[in-house]
């Protein structure tokens, strides 16, 4: 009930700027969607400890509920709007007293056929400005390996701005995002972490598509602590101070010349479309923190919207040719039961070091 009074308000809002004169909102229409995940584990362990906590984190399985709403509002016939509402997120204790919360608010806007813009102000990941597969093919494994990609696309990182580029079969998009949150804070003061984001996407014979995503992070170290509001950030340009991140923090990680720490992944995907329902692909990710190390996933899928479906998945861990960190093995059926009903019973294997344990897992996703 309480929800349901919250979307009831937000829906008199977006009413009440429909009628305003001179509104862009006007004549537009609103598209509200809900969804319910609930994801579950049986994990096959005689004993727990930090390293088998480790190697379900590694593992990619975040069990709970995931409850958002979306509205989807259409600006000026090529825009659009969309704002995302979470009440709970997998991985979370306490799903049953969050609070319903903003999540995220994106504006896309289509400047022509072979030019776009995005702008992010809250909740941006590397996804929304990123030229990516349909969104409905997503979210259709049990675990980070099968649903997401490669993990640079999902990464929180504040807010920002992006431009897509279109032409023939080459695409194109650069992103810039500032994000205080989700970085280390020292004793000097607090880390903001500026994000460039580049991806090219090339499209291949037979429905193929090649993909080189990147991201460059500079943490920068600010040694006030005073809060100047959401979405504000000062910027000093009138002195140089003389300590550097590596000096306030103690890290030993990479930098450059001015004691900032570098940081960034570099990830190459492969997709192909065998049929309307039926996908093959491939990515590898590295970090610059540690090239050697590499994370990887081969998923193969066949799930049609109305009808039967499964799933095969491939992943891992590596730091060299024979240093095999982690490995998994996911493999799931997809049950349609009615319209909004859908039912996903799996099995997942892992062996990461010297744990290996299987786990049998249960998704359903009811969609409002």
């Amino acid at each position: 009930m309480i929800l349901r009074d919250r979307q009831d308000k937000v829906e008199r809002m977006l009413s009440f700027y429909k009628s305003s004169k001179g509104s862009p909102f006007q004549e537009s229409s609103t598209l509200v969607r809900g969804e319910v995940d609930v994801l579950g584990a049986l994990l096959m362990m005689d004993n727990v400890d930090e390293q088998k906590r480790d190697a379900v984190r590694r593992a990619g399985i975040r069990t709970g509920i995931d409850l958002r709403f979306t509205f989807e509002t259409t600006v000026r016939q090529k825009d659009t709007l969309v704002t995302e509402f979470v009440a709970s997120e997998r991985g979370q204790n306490d799903v049953l007293r969050s609070p319903l919360s903003l999540a995220k608010v994106l504006y896309a806007a289509d400047v022509s056929d072979w030019f776009s813009a995005v702008a992010v102000p809250v909740g941006a990941r590397c996804r929304d400005v990123a030229i990516t597969t349909n969104s409905s093919d997503q979210g259709k494994g049990l675990t980070d390996y099968s649903l997401l990609g490669p993990p640079l696309l999902n990464q929180q990182i504040g807010s920002g701005i992006g431009f897509i580029v279109r032409k023939s079969n080459v695409a194109a998009s650069l992103a810039q995002f500032i994000s205080g949150h989700g970085v280390q804070s020292v004793s000097a003061g607090v880390i903001r972490c500026f994000s460039t984001f580049g991806q090219v996407v090339y499209q291949l014979p037979r429905n193929t598509k090649l993909f080189l995503s990147g991201i460059h992070q500079v943490p920068k170290l600010s040694s006030q602590q005073v809060s100047l509001g959401a979405i504000a950030m000062p910027v000093g340009i009138l002195r140089r101070r003389p300590e550097t991140f590596g000096e306030a923090s103690g890290l030993s990680t990479g930098r450059n010349r001015e004691g900032d720490v570098l940081a960034g992944s570099i990830a190459l995907m492969l997709e192909s479309e065998l049929d309307e329902s039926t996908r093959i692909g491939g990515w590898v990710e590295m970090k610059k923190s540690n090239p050697r190390c590499l994370q990887w996933a081969v998923n193969m899928s066949d799930t049609p919207e109305d009808d039967f479906g499964w799933g095969l998945s491939l992943g891992g861990l590596v730091q060299g040719p024979r240093s095999w960190d982690h490995f998994q093995v996911e493999t799931f059926l997809k049950f349609k039961v009615g319209k909004r009903l859908g039912l996903q019973p799996g099995l997942v294997y892992v062996m990461d070091g010297t744990s290996q344990f299987p786990a049998l897992m249960f998704r359903s996703t009811w969609s409002m």
